[in-house]
């Protein structure tokens, strides 16, 4: 699949440049990485590809320019307040500018992974919307997707997660959350292997994106002018 896009991309919580490396090489691309594990090697792998920039730290309160588009992947679900949240990352788009975010989906199928990751939640169709909408983005359109993959990874990642011992599963939220952005990437040279081997089920998915099946949303909407 060709990505044909243009302009800036700011990415919130990048972890270890799954996303990054692919829309640096389409994007003016900055990411903000606070693990400094993770941004060691999202560093790297932008370094080598000579495009993009990643920063060390939270995102800061004020903005200091706008995006055409910004982007966080599985992390809202990681902060408490992500209403508060959604609404800063918001001052960051220029008028008419794109938010999108992805989140994991159906909060009855909160389990043993969501917990060991630093998960305070996951999210129905309506709520995720709502966040958005709470924040001022505009003509929210939210999909499912994970279907059917999706289930499976999730019935394995549970059993794992389900048998480590209890002070690992104990640990405190921030920890847990620099640690699952650490967790199940690629690198650079197996994503595209992934992306390819994934291309069935991301096409049994399609028929699905207005529905319910499915183990997370993508969300996206814009900032009115």
């Amino acid at each position: 699949m060709e990505v044909k896009a243009e302009g800036s991309f700011l990415e919130v919580g990048c972890g270890q440049g799954g996303f990054a490396t692919i829309l640096a090489e389409h994007f003016d691309y900055v990411g903000y990485e606070p693990d400094p594990q993770s941004y060691e090697t999202v560093q790297r792998r932008l370094e080598a590809l000579g495009s993009g920039r990643v920063v060390n730290g939270l995102l800061p309160d004020t903005p200091d320019r706008a995006y055409d588009v910004i982007g966080a992947f599985e992390v809202l679900e990681h902060l408490e307040d992500d209403r508060g949240a959604m609404k800063a990352w918001t001052a960051w788009l220029r008028p008419n500018g794109y938010a999108v975010v992805s989140v994991p989906a159906h909060p009855e199928r909160f389990g043993p992974w969501d917990k060991k990751v630093g998960h305070f939640r996951r999210y129905t169709r309506a709520g995720i919307t709502q966040v958005l909408a709470e924040a001022g983005i505009v003509d929210v359109r939210t999909m499912a997707y994970g279907f059917p993959l999706g289930y499976a990874s999730e019935f394995v990642r549970d059993r794992i997660a389900a048998k480590e011992s209890p002070e690992a599963s104990d640990s405190d939220m921030a920890g847990r959350t620099a640690a699952s952005g650490r967790s199940l990437q690629p690198g650079r040279v197996l994503a595209p292997v992934v992306w390819t081997g994934t291309l069935p089920f991301r096409l049994l998915q399609r028929p699905f994106i207005t529905g319910d099946l499915g183990t997370g949303w993508v969300a996206f909407g814009r900032r009115p002018a």
